[in-house]
């Protein structure tokens, strides 16, 4: 895994200078104040290159032309994934490349129910990945819905049985509840690393060793991970992590799978067509060897020699170097909304067992007018329940406000929000 040795303090002007949408003015004739990186990440220019390079160079069908310009292409192609692979420390075969995160975990839930419906009908498969009914799997009520309503789904269709483990008043996972929820019958456990809404971060040792203390498989959702701290998947002991590129600088479209060499030999295909055989006949078919098994069609190779750009930007820069410029936004962030009276802050309120997407209220007054506010200040936040309702119904609020920073955020962008939330206090004649 490739990263600068040391600790820097990162030169956030010059990283600005590498993404052009920071440099336009956008509402009212002032430049962008981007605080949304947990939705989607901004592009830097080399990642924006890259993209157009392929199709305007090598563009031809991966893995299927005899061609030069198809070799060239497939070469591209299998060295983003290489460059992404080593990014998460496993080999380039370990690494699936999807169309995001939501289908990198579904891929995981329908692997199971294939499994399930094939052995029903005689089909051999690996007993341990059926499902029958009284199974049970197990998330949190930190999940996004990305990680929640797959499960609930494979539930729905195999009569297992679907568990939480709940959060605290400090929104970290209630670690006290595990030894009850956890059973022989667990078959699943998928967790988030980080919470999209709270900053929270899972202690991912402590579940995946309950997890394995049962015999069942570990998957973590690692979106909000993976783009702003190491991650080794050597060290996590999960069987699979999921997580998308347009959170990490890279292109939309593409989202990836990291999985141990026995599950991906051992899963049956979530989706099957061309690409992904090894033998067809009009009876039956035979499926090749993973990462292909489960990259039926047409790959999105343009968006993976973009993303494989975007892991080279990150690794130049250090993720520990991310990590910690993050922590310190995060503490800037926190601190100061603790200071303005009438602001209410949702999840950890210190830089310790979270990362940097903080979610508050303003008392009185709607997310959804708080965040038009703020974006004719030109500052771009995100308001709504954030794809996990569960959270909001745990907070007893239908939605708030979220600030997320990342590489190309300064102290400035913080002290902008705070004077930003004073105005909006203002406007609506609230203070």
């Amino acid at each position: 895994m490739t990263t600068t040795d040391s600790k820097i303090k990162l030169d956030i002007k010059k990283i600005q200078l590498d993404f052009p949408i920071l440099s336009r003015e956008v509402r009212n004739n002032r430049k962008l104040i981007y605080l949304d990186s947990a939705a989607t990440s901004q592009k830097p220019q080399v990642v924006i290159d890259a993209q157009n390079n392929f199709y305007e160079t090598i563009n031809s069908g991966v893995h299927r032309g005899a061609y030069y310009l198809a070799e060239l292409a497939t070469d591209a192609h299998e060295h983003a994934r290489e460059v992404i692979a080593n990014f998460v420390n496993i080999k380039s075969e370990q690494l699936v490349f999807t169309k995001n995160a939501t289908e990198s975990i579904n891929l995981l839930s329908y692997s199971f129910l294939n499994a399930t419906l094939k052995a029903k009908y005689g089909a051999e498969v690996d007993k341990r990945l059926i499902l029958n009914p009284g199974d049970e799997i197990l998330v949190s009520e930190l999940e996004h819905h990305a990680n929640l309503v797959p499960w609930q789904e494979l539930c729905l269709k195999t009569g297992a049985v679907l568990k939480w483990i709940p959060i605290t008043d400090q929104g970290l996972l209630d670690y006290s509840k595990m030894d009850s929820l956890i059973s022989p019958k667990t078959k699943i456990i998928s967790v988030s690393h980080m919470s999209n809404v709270l900053g929270s971060i899972t202690d991912i040792e402590l579940v995946g060793k309950a997890a394995k203390s049962v015999g069942a498989f570990f998957f973590i959702d690692a979106c909000q991970s993976v783009p702003h701290m190491p991650v080794d998947f050597s060290k996590l002991g999960a069987d699979a992590i999921a997580w998308s590129g347009h959170k990490m600088l890279g292109p939309l479209g593409i989202g990836l799978l990291a999985a141990t060499e026995e599950l991906l030999e051992i899963m049956p295909p979530f989706i099957s067509g061309g690409s992904m055989i090894e033998t067809v006949s009009m009876q039956k078919s035979t499926f090749t060897k993973a990462p292909k098994k489960f990259e039926a069609g047409t790959p999105p190779a343009a968006e993976a020699v973009g993303l494989g750009a975007a892991v080279e930007y990150l690794q130049k820069i250090g993720m520990e170097n991310i990590h910690d410029h993050e922590r310190h936004l995060t503490k800037l962030m926190v601190d100061g909304l603790k200071n303005i009276e009438g602001v209410t802050i949702y999840g950890p309120t210190d830089d310790q067992d979270r990362g940097s997407t903080v979610s508050f209220a303003l008392n009185g007054l709607h997310p959804h007018d708080v965040g038009q506010v703020l974006d004719d200040m030109g500052i771009a936040v995100r308001v709504g329940n954030h794809c996990a309702r569960p959270i909001m119904d745990k907070l007893k609020v239908q939605s708030t406000t979220r600030a997320s920073t990342y590489i190309y955020n300064d102290d400035s962008d913080i002290q902008t929000l705070l004077e930003g939330i004073d105005e909006v206090f203002r406007f609506f004649g609230s203070k």
